[in-house]
Formats: C-alpha cells, sequence, structure tokens
C-alpha cells in the first residue's frame, strides 16, 4: 500500500527557530546558512516485507513501520505476492549545494519527514544497508510498429499508414507491387505496373531445380488479373504462387514436365477459386462483382524439352538464338479474336482490329465456365530464347517478329536486362496496361533434337 509523505508545517530557521521563507538562504534573525543540507538522521525509517523479517520490524498491529492500516498478509499467501519497494542509494553531494532545499530543513523539535519534490533526500521506505540492485520494473519495450514504420518518400519524415499514405503530408506511397523485378539462376522476370492503371494487377513466379537425372528445369509463370473482377491482384498472386509451387515441387520427384504443368495449372484454379469463398455478408453487399479472376501462362525448359502451358491470352514467344531463324508463337488465345479466326470468320489483323478482340473466353476462376487447361511440348532445334508474357507487352509487339526485334541480342547472357528492355518497349508504346515478362534461355539441344 503506498504512502503519501508528510508535509512539513510552516518553515523555521533550525538556529533559532524563527520563522523564514520559502526562498530565503539566510535566516534573517541569526544569519544561519540555509543552504547547507542537513546530516542525514540516525533514524531513516525502514520499509521492508522480506519473508526473514521478524516480529520486531513490525508494529504493533504486525505490520512494517508506517504502514500501519495496510491489510495484512493473506494466511499460506507465499510473500512474493507483496510488492518489494527497489532500494535505491542516493548520489554522493560533493560540496554543500546553493540552491535552497526546502524539503531539508530541520525545524526546532526535531526532524519531520522529507516532501517528494526534493529529488536530493531519499524518500521513506529506502534502506542504506543493501547494495543497489536492478530495477524490478524496467521500462516498457518499444512499440515494434514504430520500430519497423516506413517513412514517406516525399517528406521523408511522416509515417506511412496501414492504407499506404503518409501522415504528415499525405502523399500516396509506391505499392510494392508497381514494380516487381527477380532472377534466379538463368531466368528473370518483371512486372510493371504500367503508365495508366492505378496499381499492378499482374504476377509472376520464376525458379528453378534439379530433375532426378541431375539436370537442370527452369520454370516461368506470368499471371495477368482479370480488371472487371473483384481482386484481380489477389487472384494473379494466388494462382502464379500455387502454380509455381506445384512445379518445382513435381519436377524434381521425377513428373514429366507436360503432366506437371497441367497439374500446375489445375493446382492454380483452385488457388484462385478459394478467394471467392467470402462471408455471405460480403456477397449481399457486392452481389453484382464476378469472383476474383486472371490467366495464366507457363514455360518448363529442360535439356532439349520445353514445355509451356495456358489459361486465357497471355502468350509466349519462341526467338532462336540465331536471329536469321524464324521465330514463333507458342500458345493460342482464349479469346474472343482467336475464336472469329480460327472459325474462318475474320482474318487476324480485322479480329485483334475489333473492340471486341481482347474478351478472353477461357480463365481461372469461379465464375469460369469450365477449366480447359492447354499444355503443349516442344523440341527446338537450336538454342534460343522462351518470352513469357502478358498482353501488356505483346500489345505492343504481337507478332513473332515484332517480339524478336525488340528482344536484346545479348538476352542469353543478360536475361534480366532482357525483361527490363522489353517492359521498357511497353511503357515507350504507352503503357496502356501491366506489363509482365519472363525471359527463359533454351540451351542447345542434343544431336538429333526436333524442331521448334
Amino acid at each position: 500500500m503506498s504512502q503519501i509523505p508528510r508535509q512539513a508545517s510552516l518553515p523555521t530557521c533550525p538556529s533559532c527557530a524563527e520563522p523564514i521563507d520559502a526562498g530565503d538562504r539566510f535566516c534573517g534573525a541569526c544569519g544561519h546558512d540555509l543552504s547547507a543540507v542537513p546530516a542525514r538522521p540516525q533514524d531513516t525509517p525502514t520499509l521492508t516485507m522480506s519473508a526473514a523479517e521478524g516480529p520486531a520490524a513490525r508494529g504493533a498491529d504486525g505490520a512494517p513501520p508506517g504502514t500501519a492500516g495496510a491489510p495484512p498478509l493473506p494466511a499460506g499467501a507465499p510473500p512474493s505476492t507483496v510488492p518489494q519497494p527497489p532500494a535505491v542509494l542516493p548520489a554522493p553531494v560533493a560540496a554543500p549545494v546553493t540552491a535552497p532545499v526546502a524539503a531539508a530543513r530541520v525545524p526546532a523539535g526535531g526532524p519531520v519527514a522529507p516532501t517528494a519534490a526534493d529529488p536530493a533526500v531519499p524518500a521513506p521506505g529506502v534502506r542504506f544497508d543493501q547494495p543497489s540492485e536492478p530495477e524490478e520494473y524496467p521500462l516498457q519495450a518499444p512499440d515494434p510498429r514504430l520500430a519497423v514504420a516506413k517513412v514517406c518518400v516525399a517528406c521523408r519524415a511522416g509515417r506511412v499508414d496501414d492504407d499506404g499514405y503518409c501522415e504528415n503530408c499525405g502523399h500516396a506511397q509506391p505499392r510494392e507491387r508497381d514494380r516487381m523485378e527477380q532472377e534466379s539462376g538463368p531466368v528473370a522476370a518483371v512486372s510493371d505496373r504500367g503508365l495508366r492503371h492505378h496499381r499492378n494487377e499482374d504476377s509472376f513466379t520464376v525458379g528453378s531445380t534439379t530433375l532426378p537425372d541431375g539436370g537442370s528445369a527452369l520454370v516461368a509463370i506470368v499471371c495477368d488479373g482479370v480488371s472487371s473482377a473483384t481482386r484481380p491482384d489477389d487472384a494473379s498472386h494466388a494462382a502464379a504462387q500455387a502454380a509455381g509451387r506445384t512445379l518445382l515441387a513435381a519436377l524434381p520427384q521425377g513428373a514429366h514436365p507436360q503432366q506437371a504443368m497441367h497439374e500446375a495449372i489445375v493446382a492454380a484454379s483452385h488457388a484462385v477459386n478459394a478467394l471467392a469463398e467470402e462471408p455471405a455478408t460480403a456477397r449481399e453487399h457486392a452481389p453484382h462483382q464476378n469472383a476474383p479472376a486472371c490467366t495464366l501462362v507457363g514455360a518448363v525448359v529442360t535439356a532439349g524439352l520445353l514445355v509451356v502451358g495456358w489459361v486465357g491470352d497471355s502468350r509466349v514467344y519462341w526467338v532462336p538464338e540465331d536471329r536469321g531463324a524464324p521465330p514463333a508463337r507458342l500458345t493460342e488465345d482464349d479469346s474472343w479474336a482467336a475464336q472469329m479466326v480460327s472459325a474462318g470468320l475474320m482474318n487476324e489483323a480485322e479480329a485483334y482490329a475489333d473492340e471486341r478482340a481482347h474478351a478472353i473466353t477461357g480463365w481461372l476462376g469461379a465464375d469460369a465456365y469450365e477449366l480447359e487447361p492447354h499444355t503443349a511440348a516442344f523440341k527446338p532445334d537450336r538454342p534460343g530464347m522462351v518470352i513469357v508474357c502478358t498482353d501488356g507487352l505483346w500489345n505492343y509487339a504481337e507478332g513473332a517478329g515484332e517480339m524478336a526485334e525488340a528482344l536484346p541480342a545479348d538476352a542469353a547472357a543478360r536475361p534480366l536486362h532482357a525483361a527490363r528492355v522489353l517492359v521498357g518497349h511497353a511503357l515507350d508504346g504507352g503503357g496502356h496496361d501491366n506489363v509482365t515478362v519472363a525471359v527463359v534461355p533454351f540451351p542447345a539441344p542434343a544431336q538429333g533434337a526436333g524442331s521448334v
């Protein structure tokens, strides 16, 4: 139980007992120096509640001195349940202080209890016969949220809130997905928000793994969120991660790359479908929103074998290292324009000039009509580059020849640089959409390999 220090009565001179004012430094009656610090009294009160204290340390009611009226310790309760005040030793005084110390003045008739306002005098309950101990109540640890708080890129002073805005200047901060780059061995990818969209709804996964025969396999997955659906950025991220994990887990176990690609697309579909499992209340507030959806395209490169898989209108291009050989597009779009061309109702130029050209007929998501994963396997007869991209890039390099022209000649040696150049090509062309591209080198095949 805490004690309130007893207040001193009207101060008097310790020499002649004449009344003095609080600000006096000398007694007006006898001239006594009031700034001198009196010697510490010998009967300094001690407040202890240790288990070793005996009856002599307690008052008439069994309480320690100075704690009369405090509730007794419950029978059988351990002594540790009573808080013990920390032992603090006062700092030594090298010389008499010159400032007035009102609480240290001793009036006639004996010393009075020091006041809490005097920092130089120890408070009641302080022991002088014990060594100093560490504080029982250390300072609280700093708030981890402040330790990792992001600083505004504009004013460099304000903290960024959970919505991505500076609490100081209100500036919107760049999102992490606005620009993503990754290089995993010889495969690299770049994704950019573009110049017109307010966020990046594309995502990708690149990686490499070792096959049971000791050979290597390169993996690239690129996903494009469907903007007309809800949470397209979450859909593309979930699909890319699920497909990438499935491939990188199946290939080392000996699965055929084409079968592994099929299973990866199915896994990506399940991941996107799971995003639609929202509470009924959420659907009630937005009954007309489409379920999260995205497209997917991917490639697996092993020694002498190239496997591609897709759902939607993202594409894979083949560009030979020998630029004298013809490049090729390896996928067919699930789109209105592709259907018109395959049905012979329009030629390719007419179909893709139509405003309905980019309406997709296949995608990943709970609202999809039917999941139809497309896979194909090729055995190129020469080294080259595999370009895996969204329509944000191929809108500006639609033909295989245009894509080959935009690809740097040193793409095999510098795949990340090549991916940056291709993204830059789309941004220079207008950047109307998010842009994502992965660049995967295809090694020189063994003798007797087939052709694309």
